[in-house]
């Protein structure tokens, strides 16, 4: 071979080797950051043709499903309409993106889920994705009984099984109709409504908790052996708390009374006493036990749920910090805002003999051929406190409800246990963001509920009681 065809050939297996090299960094090193690029509408296209998965209520009905186009591709839709909207999400890749379980669970509905070998052998072969079905907790009976409630008012409602943290109910309101984002003109009024429509008040939205904290500083107040439920303390009214009288409701006056009667009548000074003897650091202790400070462990994007704790503006602080009133934040005051989940998991705590599960709401994922390639085990999540502990709360609970500020919560051959909260939006103002968390029954609890109403002219014992009291029927009864 002659030396100007040799050259030839050599510069004929550069530009091949540089073709190959240029198109290795794109299709394996950059693969990624180009199927994210904003202006590459291919994978787009790619997820209008998947058949996702649908999503299901626990007793079987579709909550979530796809349905083809004549043109081929698929379109979400959601039978329920706005019952489970906030749970479940919506899926309008194109436009709106993801939310709720339709995000949190978007690679098994797309049936990319490589820890399913079918799906990894599909995929390794340029097979066509087959959308997995995910199985939820939610209760669709139970959930309607909850929206009927919340209808017209803001607020939160959720249930949980204590002993599997199996998320039940999970109701937010206002609401929406997840069907209607098509209409661009719709979405855009339901994103700009300023009754905030798509924020789900379960997990993202931060309230006061007012005097159902005082279940907290109870637990830390007996586990911590500092108190017992019969230790006296006095319940007099303008006690100075950081050097500030605090009054009781309508200022009523008490003595020396017991733990279990000052849960039962929900009386301030006798809580902020026993907070300020425990001290920031116990109380801390406690607070991250039951999760606080933190994002819950819920399969639930992350981007939709907030931590619960003391904040400062925006800023989350340590309750241990020179700004927190240890003694107010002992009875749901001071700069304490939580989420209805958080309470939640608190009466389900006390309701597990201590043991704090980790929250689901998935059950299990089943693949197109029926096989279920993955079940949501019951995890623990924390030991928050000994089952004596536990055991003298709930009595506590009982009292609350029996004889206490919680009676409306009573249901007939059923022992309920649970705490009322009212806190109030603005100082002297009758308008008050109310709760009730309980669990049912008290000797071998099957649900736990955390309600909460924002904006309500009352007590917690006059709203929120009798709608956790409908809510902990139904599901009884289920």
């Amino acid at each position: 071979m002659n030396r100007p065809i040799l050259r030839l050939y050599g510069f004929v297996v550069v530009l091949f080797l540089l073709l190959v090299a240029f198109t290795s960094r794109w299709t394996v090193f950059e693969a990624s950051s180009l199927r994210a690029n904003a202006f590459n509408a291919r994978p787009l296209l790619e997820q209008e043709r998947i058949d996702r998965g649908p999503i299901l209520a626990a007793d079987g009905s579709v909550l979530a499903r796809s349905v083809r186009r004549s043109s081929g591709s698929y379109e979400r839709t959601y039978p329920t309409g706005g019952e489970f909207a906030h749970a479940v999400g919506y899926d309008y890749f194109t436009t709106l993106g993801r939310t709720g379980l339709e995000s949190f669970r978007n690679t098994q509905l797309n049936g990319q889920n490589i820890s399913n070998l079918q799906s990894l052998l599909d995929q390794l072969q340029g097979k066509k994705p087959r959308g997995e079905k995910v199985i939820t907790t939610l209760d669709p009976r139970a959930q309607r009984v909850a929206n009927a409630a919340l209808a017209g008012q803001k607020g939160a409602i959720v249930a949980l099984e204590p002993r599997s943290g199996a998320v039940t109910v999970m109701a937010s309101s206002p609401g929406y109709d997840p069907n209607s984002l098509r209409s661009a003109a719709t979405a855009a009024n339901i994103i700009n409504d300023p009754s905030a429509r798509l924020v789900n008040r379960v997990t993202q939205f931060g309230y006061a908790p007012g005097s159902t904290f005082k279940v907290l500083t109870a637990t830390a107040a007996i586990d911590s052996g500092a108190f017992t439920r019969e230790s006296t303390v006095s319940g007099r009214n303008d006690i100075p708390i950081s050097g500030v009288p605090l009054q009781n409701d309508a200022n009523e006056s008490f003595g020396d009374i017991t733990l279990t009667q000052a849960l039962a009548k929900s009386v301030n000074t006798v809580w902020a006493q026993v907070a300020e003897r425990l001290g920031k650091a116990t109380l801390a202790r406690y607070m991250q036990r039951f999760g606080f400070d933190r994002k819950p462990e819920l399969d639930y994007p992350s981007t939709q749920m907030s931590s619960s704790g003391e904040y400062l503006g925006a800023r989350l602080l340590s309750p241990t910090s020179s700004r927190v009133d240890v003694g107010r934040m002992g009875i749901g005051q001071d700069k304490l805002k939580v989420t209805a989940l958080q309470m939640a998991e608190v009466a389900a705590a006390v309701a597990n003999g201590g043991r704090l599960m980790v929250p689901h709401m998935t059950n299990r994922i089943v693949d197109s051929d029926g096989r279920t390639v993955q079940r949501i085990a019951p995890r623990e999540q924390a030991r928050v406190m000994k089952p004596s502990t536990a055991s003298a709360v709930t009595a506590m609970m009982e009292a609350v409800v029996n004889e206490g500020t919680g009676t409306s919560a009573q249901i007939p051959g059923v022992q309920v246990a649970g705490k009322t909260g009212t806190a109030e939006t603005q100082i002297g103002n009758t308008i008050n963001n109310v709760w009730f968390i309980a669990f049912a029954p008290a000797a071998a609890p099957r649900v736990a509920v955390a309600v909460t109403l924002q904006g309500v002219p009352g007590q917690g014992a006059a709203f929120a009681a009798p709608v956790a009291r409908e809510v902990i029927e139904r599901l009884l009864h289920d």
